[in-house]
């Protein structure tokens, strides 16, 4: 646990021990720099687990401090399988006990089917190869697996009208993916409501927000644009994305009028799917 009461990470445990192990070789991080060949500033991001280093910097860091290939056999259970500034959420994820999200945009990464993903992750991609787009879905899959856990946290999804009609990755995909949310609704497993269109301006209109709460330490918020995210630990911009999430679930449609909207739209994706498959 860090001093501000929010769960040590993967790799802040792995920066912690950096340090521990350069002090007790009675290194400065300048000494230590000077033998991994980079900079003071470098070191001191590895140390603080905003930065993990690259396999040759893991090497030479174990090359310098004499631990035998310690930091770069460690580094391999650390290499990040998600965008740098969403790897701390993913890790973060498996201390929470309740998690509230919006998806304006997108059906959230938690609630995708894998044919949803393929389809996200091909639109992003300008070229992609095969192989490389299996990683990232199965990836986003093992991620959805915390929904699964007998301790699995609580869980909230507000989702825009609008990403439900999208049609990412085609109408068949849509139907799918919509039956998969409901399902989900209705066994218990999340707490779905919808933002329908004529509701009209809402709190959350302008961005994305993922609110993450633990037992032991303060709640911190995600926000995301485009290549780009940044977790808020300010309680009161925290509190602020709260706030703005209360008043917009205050617009949502109720939980069984939001679990029949979006069957019925699965339903109008898949009447669409007929028709381009029988014109």
């Amino acid at each position: 646990m860090k001093a501000d009461g929010r769960p040590r990470t993967a790799r802040e445990k792995y920066g912690e021990e950096l340090k521990l192990r350069r002090m007790a070789a009675g290194l400065t991080q300048e000494a230590l720099a000077r033998e991994v060949v980079c900079s003071p500033t470098l070191i001191s991001h590895y140390e603080a687990g905003r930065r993990l280093p690259s396999p040759d910097d893991a090497r030479r860091i174990d090359q310098a401090l004499g631990t035998d290939g310690f930091f770069e056999r460690w580094l391999q259970d650390l290499e990040p399988v998600f965008a740098h500034y969403f790897g701390l959420v993913a890790e973060l994820e498996q201390e929470v006990t309740e998690i509230r999200h919006y998806g304006g945009l997108l059906i959230p990464g938690l609630l995708q089917t894998k044919a949803y993903a393929r389809a996200v992750f091909e639109a992003y991609s300008p070229t992609y190869r095969t192989e490389e787009l299996d990683e990232l879905v199965v990836s986003r899959t093992k991620r959805a697996m915390l929904l699964e856990e007998p301790s699995a946290p609580v869980t909230w999804f507000l989702l825009d009208e609008a990403a439900l009609r999208r049609q990412v990755g085609g109408p068949q995909v849509m139907a799918e993916q919509l039956r998969k949310i409901a399902d989900m609704a209705d066994s218990g497993r999340v707490r779905m409501h919808v933002l329908p269109l004529a509701s009209g301006a809402h709190a959350l209109l302008e961005g994305m927000v993922y609110l993450l709460t633990f037992a032991d330490a303060a709640p911190l918020a995600y926000i995301e644009g485009l290549h780009n995210g940044r977790l808020l630990d300010d309680p009161a911009l925290v509190a602020a994305c709260r706030t703005s999430y209360t008043l917009a679930l205050s617009d949502a449609a109720s939980r069984q009028k939001s679990v029949a909207l979006v069957r019925s739209i699965a339903e109008e994706h898949e009447h669409a799917h007929r028709r381009a498959q029988h014109p």
